[in-house]
């Protein structure tokens, strides 16, 4: 297919690029930069393959061939149409116009051979786990990708942040790509400071448009009092994840843009090591947690007390069942560890409260606070008896059903209750086979009831993002599923 000749620019790249406090000597080029504060440090040099993808597209620095509406259907990005060719194979136009940060262009071989690389990875990404996908260049503007089966999620897969498409200079090392000046986005970035920070310049010639900003100069801050009171103090246009008990403190300089999400907060229990591998233990948790108390007390009315783990939104017209527990035991004191991350505020004031429900249930709790990337090997590691955690059930594929085989599957790459239930793997395989979405999101519902049925976990409530701007910022991604902080489009107005 014809090709048009892509804009070839490289932005300026260099090994500086602290972040300047406010009032620094930045002069009227700072004032065209925006100042970001994002929720978490990265774990892996910000390698697609591990949670620091997240980073990558929060930042506007890297961007997938699709991107999920509210709903989760597949929309175009740097792809602008696709069709499926059998129940395994689907194709997709690329645009014309995409250029990496290093300078070259964006064609189907280097698509390719990103997917590819992904697709390779050891260990393995979450959403293309048993997928076997391959992806194969059919001309210069055409990919096509192919999964080992029929997978009807193919396309909606390629939307996984952890399938960010990178120049093919970033894979000089296949382990662990690097994204610095490799991505696609409205800004490159120039420079990562370690855990600390990260410097971008607007990409020029960005197929989307002109970038609103100079640049972005984002900090990683994992204390959330520390992000707002930079806000507060005109440090800041941008602060990712304001404390539902800092709303109330900030000026007129500054407001908070809320969005509602499928987030669920949740206490999940170690079903196959220490006390929860009882499942009467189970129930008798399960039966001490009082959800009204987290979301009145802890999130101050701020959050939905949640009904199963899936919202109301993501199940739409599906009819939920109600679960059937395990008859309850006498905790007589067992010892519970329960552990949380302090990367979300809420969540340590939430397991305390919760702790002294187990506790007046007849449990003796000792509570672990850590940050995530701490924790994250102990948790996936089931180290702890409880974990509550916070988790976008919509993350990797914009479809429940694949929420509940990354975490509820014998198999699954996120699964924190370590639940292993023959049942729940057979729902989740026969709901993978179906193609129409409401019978899917019905699927998911009768799934949802077994899980819960297990006892494995207390879902507490389900969340809204709360990110904190300066006086004049505009264009703030609202992405129910927080894989997009600074657009093209977002502006100090400094």
């Amino acid at each position: 297919m014809k090709r048009r000749t892509a804009l070839l620019a490289l932005p300026a790249l260099f090994a500086g690029g602290c972040f300047a406090p406010s009032g620094g000597g930045g002069g009227d080029d700072a004032a065209d930069r925006l100042r970001v504060a994002l929720t978490f440090p990265p774990v892996a040099a910000l390698s697609p393959y591990t949670d620091d993808a997240l980073l990558l597209t929060r930042m506007g620095a890297a961007e997938t061939l699709v991107t999920p509406d509210a709903s989760g259907a597949a929309q175009p990005q740097l792809a602008e149409s696709w069709e499926f060719t059998d129940d395994r194979t689907a194709v997709l136009e690329l645009r014309d116009d995409v250029v990496f940060h290093d300078g070259t262009p964006m064609d189907a071989e280097a698509v390719a051979g990103s997917l590819n690389a992904a697709a390779a990875a050891d260990p393995g990404v979450r959403v293309l786990r048993d997928v076997g996908l391959v992806a194969t260049a059919v001309d210069a503007d055409t990919v096509q990708v192919q999964a080992a089966q029929a997978d009807p999620l193919l396309v909606q897969r390629l939307g996984a942040p952890s399938l960010v498409v990178l120049a093919p200079a970033a894979y000089a090392d296949p382990a662990a790509p690097d994204p610095v000046g490799h991505g696609t986005g409205p800004y490159a970035i120039t420079a990562v400071q370690g855990t600390q920070s990260a410097t971008l310049d607007a990409a020029a010639g960005y197929w989307g448009g002109p970038p609103a900003a100079d640049g972005v100069d984002v900090r990683f801050v994992d204390d959330a009092d520390a992000r707002t009171s930079a806000l507060r103090a005109g440090e800041l246009d941008v602060a990712q994840g304001v404390p539902v008990a800092a709303v109330s403190t900030l000026g007129d300089a500054e407001r908070v843009v809320t969005t509602s999400l499928p987030r669920v907060t949740a206490l999940q229990l170690n079903t196959i090591s220490g006390l929860f591998a009882d499942p009467a233990l189970r129930a008798a948790a399960v039966a001490a947690v009082d959800v009204d108390a987290v979301v009145d007390g802890v999130f101050e009315g701020q959050a939905d007390p949640a009904p199963g783990l899936l919202t109301d939104d993501t199940l739409g017209s599906a009819a939920r069942t109600a679960p059937v527990l395990p008859a309850a035991a006498d905790p007589a004191g067992a010892a519970v560890r329960l552990a949380t991350y302090d990367d979300r505020p809420e969540l340590p004031e939430a397991a305390a409260v919760l702790a002294e429900q187990l506790r007046a249930a007849g449990f003796t709790v000792e509570v672990v606070v850590q940050t995530y990337a701490t924790l994250e090997p102990d948790l996936l590691a089931g180290a702890f008896d409880a974990v509550l955690g916070s988790r976008l059930t919509l993350l990797d594929t914009g479809d429940p059903v694949g929420y509940f085989a990354t975490d509820w599957t014998c198999a699954g790459g996120y699964n924190l209750a370590r639940l292993c239930d023959p049942a729940v793997d057979a729902a989740v395989a026969a709901a993978a086979e179906l193609t129409d979405p409401r019978e899917r999101r019905q699927a998911a519902a009768d799934i949802e009831a077994q899980v819960l049925s297990t006892a494995a976990v207390v879902p507490v409530l389900h969340e809204q993002s709360r990110t904190g701007v300066g006086r004049g910022v505009q264009g703030i991604g609202d992405d129910p599923f927080e894989r997009q902080v600074v657009t093209v489009a977002t502006s100090a107005g400094r």
